[in-house]
């Protein structure tokens, strides 16, 4: 990278982003079926130690074996809204 992009880099990173526009930015489409957003994405996992309700871990178990799994992607699920929302 040139010196003169450096420093266009660094002007821009001090633009707060309250102050960009973004209007001229087509609104993203759907993806198309075969692309997995995520797909590469792989995060850390942390084993702990989790109190729910009875009858909700039964339910969860009902779902099927990788329970877990779905029980995470529910919770990131809520993140990600309430993340949106704000």
């Amino acid at each position: 990278m040139r010196d003169r992009e450096r420093r266009e880099l660094k002007r821009l990173s001090r633009i707060p982003d309250a102050k960009i526009d973004y209007a001229d930015i087509p609104a993203a489409g759907s993806f198309p079926p075969d692309v997995h957003v995520g797909r590469f994405y792989r995060p850390v996992k942390e084993q702990i130690s989790l109190r729910v309700d009875a009858d909700v871990l039964a339910w969860f178990r009902l779902q099927g074996r990788k329970y877990q799994t779905y029980i995470n992607e529910v919770l990131r699920r809520e993140m990600q809204g309430r993340h949106k929302s704000r």
